[in-house]
């Protein structure tokens, strides 16, 4: 039996195995969001509270700055696109 073994874990809500990115993101990503929430008071919250947000890639970080003069995600921008093509109600911008 190894230490960590037998170490006691006193809080399992501390353990995840989500990785939270602490570069600043080099593109700008699309923020998942649920049903009816709007993914600019999403990111405003984020940014003001310090928690991180996931985008529709997957990249998750913690909003800082303005993104509008970085380029936009492929990977996002591809997801994006699939939404839209199975959702009739989405608009051809995200940013809606």
């Amino acid at each position: 039996m190894t230490d960590l073994e037998t170490m006691p874990v006193q809080d399992t809500d501390l353990l995840t195995d989500e990785v939270i990115e602490t570069e600043e993101p080099t593109a700008a990503h699309i923020v998942k969001v649920k049903p009816g929430e709007n993914a600019q008071a999403v990111v405003l919250e984020a940014r003001i509270m310090g928690t991180p947000v996931e985008a529709l890639c997957g990249f998750t970080w913690v909003p800082s700055r303005d993104p509008k003069n970085l380029p936009l995600c492929e990977e996002c921008k591809a997801m994006y696109g699939l939404y839209k093509d199975f959702n009739d109600n989405l608009s051809d911008t995200p940013s809606d």
